[in-house]
């Protein structure tokens, strides 16, 4: 699932440019959780510049999307339904290792007793942009999500999860928060 990423500039005068136009780098589909795609597309550590078009890719090197405070990242995550994980041919121990690649900075967050849960400095702008998710809460409370509803994550513990047929994608602008 190859998501277009178009980033601009300005060019020497001013104009605004294309400075690239095609998938991120970080793009990964997962071949062990099928249906599970992520796609980091950009990331800044601190205050941004607005960027020229000698503008360096952020998404050419590895590493966290979780960012400083005052930082921020961008990713978009297609969830496959559930039953991935419960099938008797999803193996956790192949599973997890291309999980935490796809997933820098999430990964190392999520709860091993409470799968899926975790909690990270940021503050979230989700937009549910394709199928149904259900986000759930440390309480036991749940929300249900479809196309084009939106959630503000402040820090809470929270969790993922998708029962239905379908895969369930989102966007996700995370910024980085005091604590």
């Amino acid at each position: 699932m190859k998501i277009r990423r178009v980033v601009t500039g300005r060019n020497s005068a001013g104009k605004s440019v294309v400075i690239s136009d095609g998938p991120s780098p970080q793009e990964m589909v997962l071949q062990h959780t099928p249906g599970f795609v992520s796609s980091p597309q950009w990331k800044i550590e601190g205050t941004p510049e607005l960027g020229g078009v000698d503008l360096q890719d952020p998404m050419n090197a590895t590493g966290t999307m979780i960012m400083p405070a005052g930082g921020s990242s961008f990713w978009v995550i297609t969830f496959p339904p559930d039953s991935v994980f419960m099938s008797s041919q999803w193996n956790p121990a192949v599973a997890g290792p291309e999980l935490t690649e796809a997933s820098p900075g999430i990964a190392e967050r999520m709860e091993s007793d409470s799968p899926g849960m975790h909690q990270t400095p940021t503050v979230d702008y989700v937009t549910v942009v394709k199928g149904r998710l259900i986000l759930e809460l440390d309480d036991g409370k749940t929300v249900e999500l479809n196309a084009g509803d939106t959630v503000v994550q402040q820090g809470a513990r929270h969790a993922w999860r998708n029962p239905t047929d379908e895969p369930a994608t989102i966007s996700v602008v995370l910024l980085g928060a005091m604590i």
